[in-house]
Order: structure tokens, then sequence, then C-alpha cells
């Protein structure tokens, strides 16, 4: 009885996750919405929105013919990154370079953010040592702050 309920649970876990791995439309729609649109519009190749662009309707048709082909999914962006370059991508793929690309800008901040608590730890530690020792300088005296007033008044 438990190894027959494991078995139904089994194939309605497995069906569930199938819904949908065979549809052409959704394929279409995700691979359309990693390409940008070449004519220069910057915009998602599924959602360029020009009135008659030249660009965007033979790249879709270019899109149906590769995924008829039977190209998997990186067999289909590499053929647009062969034809336009990587610019028709509308997010890097991640590796070689691209990951330093991504990871660079990470780290700088990282140790930017470590540079400055290190600089701020030893202008700390600095002034705690001449308050110990007496090093720093008195508070100003009211005759001090008398003299640098008149110093300063104007006299015109």
């Amino acid at each position: 009885m438990l190894k027959r309920l494991l078995q139904i649970t089994f194939v309605i876990a497995l069906s569930f996750t199938m819904l949908g791995a065979g549809d052409s439309s959704t394929r279409f729609d995700h691979l359309g919405h990693q390409l940008v649109c070449q004519c220069g519009c910057g915009q998602i190749l599924l959602e360029c929105n020009h009135v008659n662009c030249p660009v965007s309707a033979p790249m879709i048709d270019q899109l149906k013919a590769q995924m008829d082909s039977g190209l998997p999914d990186a067999g289909v962006l590499n053929f647009f990154i062969g034809k336009y370059g990587p610019v028709v991508l509308a997010a890097p793929i991640r590796g070689g370079f691209d990951n330093v690309a991504w990871i660079v800008p990470v780290v700088i901040v990282i140790l930017g953010f470590g540079l400055v608590f290190i600089i701020l730890r030893t202008w700390q530690a600095k002034h705690t040592h001449m308050a110990a020792t007496g090093a720093l300088p008195a508070a100003p005296t009211d005759d001090l702050r008398d003299r640098i007033r008149r110093d300063t008044e104007d006299h015109s």
C-alpha cells in the first residue's frame, strides 16, 4: 500500500515538473526575451514597438527557423551571437570574460569598503593614542578666543 502511494506521488510530482516542457511558444517567448532588437532601439526583440521595424520581423523569422531546425537554446543564442555579435544578448552569458565583468565591480566595492574601514580604524587608534598620551592640543582658552575674535573682526 505504501509503495503504491509513493509511486502515485512520484508520478504526480513528475507530471507537475514537466508541465509546459515541450511547449514551443514558451520556448519562443523565453528565447525572444533573451535577444535585443538590432534596429538601434535597445528593446527586447519580442517587445520592439517600432511601427514597420525593418529588423525585428526578420529576426523573429530567424528565431523561428533556428528553433524549427532543432537547435538547443544555447545553439540558437550562439547563432544570433555569430550573426550580430554579443550585443544581441539582453544579458551576457556567464562564462569566460563575462564572469570577470560581473565579479570585478563587486570585488572593487568590497575592497573600497575595506580600505575605508582600515583608514577609519587607523585614525581612531591614532586619536585614542594621542588622547591617552596628552599629545592632543588643549582646548582654546577664553583669552585665545578673544584674541581670535579681535583679529578676525571686520575693521572697515
